[in-house]
């Protein structure tokens, strides 16, 4: 970061904070982290509030709510994805203009952008405007990848190498606005809450659910497998003009988002080394984007302790969703004979996924490997679920930055199993904190676990040194530092300029 003198006592700083979700609907790493390093900042004597969006067909479409989330004024834009075409997915006028009424009513000092999906570049030139200091945390690869910015293909495999014509067979299927039907039943269902106070959303999002699975039902099976292993064997068989065409509306948003963000942020910053030199190649100039490893908020497991038990007890934390790979864990289990489990357990913690299909395909392998699905795990309830786990386990398949529960393993001295790419292989260091195995390969996840079943003492050898887990508060206070300076350097070049 850009070096400052020693810090002295200062006015208080007004920050924004913008992300995509917010708490409590979506408890996913971005979030979670967004509201730690809020609270951070605000127990530092900052003013901080948060700009956030919200799918809700009982809210009238781009209306705003201003809430209180523990302390953090949220200003919640409620975005039902009524896009007209691509190009709103990342360039949205409308949401652009509803943050700029925010920023003129803020006045913040500083503008700090975790995440821009369902939001728009637009929001950071509206920043420009004012003359008021952009940053801007990685937390994945939205700017480089439209399919959420996980950099994933259909058939679940890493784009280890972006090739427009590959997003345009990927993005094929990629739902991104709303048809008539919706439009005009999310506008009835709103405007009946509005007029009325009956909120018909959660039923509405149900009967969306029950249509979703039916489509999914009667597609075959066979079929799908059929068409996955061809685009895996050679993806270039699923191009077509559709897609050719597709491909070159992705060229446009890429050449958009790279010729508008890179000019408009004064800092980046890349939780990981890795994420940070996938973003060198994208064209970030080495000095405009920082490495700085994510905090977590120590406070949680103050008094923490380590419960034993006699037996091995295997544990999963995350988002139920494919990209976050719980199913590789499960597959890898089952082929795990009864007699070499023994008494080991194995617990899948997670809040349900948007995918209904992806669900019920774990229930199935957990019943099939005498797992279990626990559920939503509370955030208060993480100290505790890490307190009963002898091997946790974060198979995700796609280039991981920085995963909260992966920190917090470290925090607890909970060994550790990830994938072996991304910003999993710089956390975990094999054989002093855990075990690395080939990202997205069951087959060698189960090699693993077999080798943990077999010999269990070997996790009471790992973490003989001890691992220093950054605090979020310290975050907070590298980032004050950081934002002063850039504060002061754009007044003083504006004082040069006059």
């Amino acid at each position: 970061m850009r070096p400052a003198a020693a810090e002295c006592p200062s006015p208080p700083l007004k920050v924004l904070l913008v992300s995509h979700d917010f708490l409590p609907s979506h408890p996913a790493g971005v979030e979670i982290y967004t509201y730690q390093f809020g609270k951070a900042l605000q127990a530092r004597g900052h003013d901080v509030q948060v700009f956030t969006t919200e799918k809700d067909i009982g809210r009238k479409n781009l209306s705003i709510e201003v809430r209180d989330e523990g302390g953090l004024p949220v200003h919640e834009l409620f975005n039902n994805l009524y896009y007209n075409d691509f190009v709103e997915t990342y360039d949205y006028p409308a949401a652009a203009s509803s943050f700029g009424l925010l920023l003129d009513d803020f006045k913040p000092d500083v503008v700090h952008f975790m995440h821009l999906l369902y939001l728009s570049v637009a929001c950071v030139e509206e920043v420009n405007k004012r003359g008021i200091p952009v940053y801007y945390t990685l937390h994945d690869y939205w700017l480089q990848c439209a399919w959420f910015g996980q950099r994933r293909f259909l058939d679940g495999s890493i784009c280890h190498e972006i090739d427009f014509e590959k997003c345009g067979v990927c993005l094929k299927n990629f739902k991104y606005k709303q048809t008539k039907l919706e439009r005009a039943g999310g506008k009835f269902i709103a405007t009946l809450r509005e007029k009325t106070g009956l909120d018909l959303g959660e039923m509405a999002r149900g009967v969306q659910r029950g249509f979703k699975v039916r489509a999914a039902k009667a597609e075959s099976a066979e079929g799908k497998a059929v068409r996955r292993q061809a685009l895996a064997d050679d993806w270039r068989t699923g191009i077509t003009p559709e897609t050719s065409a597709i491909a070159k509306q992705v060229a446009v948003r890429a050449e958009s988002l790279y010729r508008r963000i890179l000019p408009g942020v004064n800092r980046f910053i890349a939780p990981s080394q890795f994420l940070r030199n996938k973003f060198l190649e994208w064209g970030i100039p080495e000095g405009q984007i920082d490495h700085m490893r994510t905090g977590i908020d120590l406070a949680m497991f103050e008094g923490y302790q380590h419960k034993p038990a006699k037996h091995l007890r295997v544990t999963f934390i995350g988002t139920i969703a494919p990209h976050k790979g719980a199913h590789l864990l499960l597959q890898a289990w089952q082929r795990i004979e009864p007699q070499v489990r023994g008494d080991a357990t194995l617990r899948i913690f997670g809040p349900p996924s948007h995918n209904p299909t992806y669900v019920s395909k774990l229930e199935h392998l957990s019943l099939a490997s005498g797992a279990t699905l626990e559920g939503r795990l509370a955030r208060e309830a993480v100290s505790d679920a890490l307190a009963e786990t002898d091997l946790l386990v974060v198979p995700s398949i796609w280039y991981e930055n920085s995963p909260l529960i992966i920190l917090e393993a470290l925090a607890t001295k909970t060994p550790l199993v990830v994938s072996d790419l991304g910003g999993m292989a710089e956390l975990v260091e094999p054989g002093r904190t855990g075990f690395h195995f080939e990202m997205g390969s069951s087959e060698d996840l189960e090699r693993v676990l077999r080798d943990c079943l077999s010999n269990p003492a070997q996790l009471d050898d790992l973490y003989g040194e001890d691992v220093v887990v950054r605090n979020v508060t310290e975050d907070a206070a590298a980032m004050e530092i950081s934002y002063r300076a850039e504060i002061r350097a754009r007044v003083e070049a504006e004082s040069v300029a006059q």
